[in-house]
């Protein structure tokens, strides 16, 4: 590990977040930003019959967000296959078309809206510059003002998830290792083995998914980003020492504000 400054453009290639200012394709709307029942995905009737596949499609997406919005406000427990066909507009046969029941459309929609989330974040991380610690504080921006936009999913994927099964919290146990790509084991930080760096990254995410949580549980999701300073301390001060750190915490970079595509900002409460 490199104890001093990084040249962080090699160790972003290894983990396949290098700069880059090729085009992008269109990113994919949270689960939740949008309510099920969005008149845009309604499925036209008409002498042309839309494909099987395009008319599933249309279906599993509006599924996630009637999943999202019904089990944010009603709690995983009280939101019923009913409850989210009809927030959705999908009929029952449907929903089991799709999925073998509430536990695997919950566990589809956590994984793919934190694969939604992961590609925002990691579209900052590499746009952010040459520095880690900028290039952390931009990914956890992102983390930060995605979630504040879409409350909802927020609350069903960091609290909600602890009723969903055993299943659904190994998916939650397993995110620290999601997280990774952000902390190049040829990146700065203590000269440490590859088991105890592991270690160390998850703590650091642990410590910051934890804040996150209780900062959600409480109602508090539109101030997430007012975590920004403290949580860019955390996470950076053990690979790049307190001064760099607080420089990075301190960082008032212009640019807008980050919001899920399709979502638009709440005003805190």
């Amino acid at each position: 590990m490199n104890p001093g400054g990084r040249k962080v453009n090699a160790s972003r290639k290894a983990n396949g977040l290098a700069l880059s200012h090729a085009p992008r394709p269109a990113s994919t709307p949270l689960p939740g930003a949008r309510p099920g029942r969005d008149p845009e995905r309604a499925i036209k009737r008409g002498p042309r019959r839309v494909p099987a596949e395009a008319v599933a499609a249309t279906q599993r997406d509006r599924l996630y967000d009637g999943l999202v919005h019904e089990v944010a406000s009603k709690g995983y427990d009280s939101a019923r296959v009913t409850d989210i066909c009809r927030a959705a507009g999908v009929t029952r046969p449907a929903f089991y078309d799709l999925f073998a029941g509430k536990e695997d459309a919950f566990l589809a929609t956590y994984r793919h809206g934190i694969a939604v989330v992961l590609r925002l974040m990691e579209d900052a991380y590499a746009d952010a510059g040459p520095e880690w610690a900028d290039a952390a504080r931009a990914a956890l921006r992102t983390l930060l003002e995605v979630l504040a936009s879409v409350p909802a999913f927020a609350r069903m994927a960091l609290v909600e998830i602890e009723a969903a099964g055993p299943a659904a919290r190994r998916e939650r146990d397993r995110l620290p290792e999601s997280f990774r790509r952000f902390f190049p084991a040829d990146g700065p930080g203590p000269a440490l083995s590859a088991t105890e760096h592991d270690l160390l990254v998850t703590m650091v995410v642990g410590g910051a998914q934890a804040t996150i949580r209780a900062a959600v549980a409480q109602e508090r999701t539109a101030r997430l980003p007012e975590l920004l300073p403290v949580l860019t301390y955390a996470v950076t001060a053990p690979f790049v020492g307190p001064e760099a750190a607080a420089r990075a915490a301190r960082s008032t970079e212009a640019g807008a504000s980050v919001t899920a595509p399709c979502a638009t900002r709440p005003d805190p409460a």
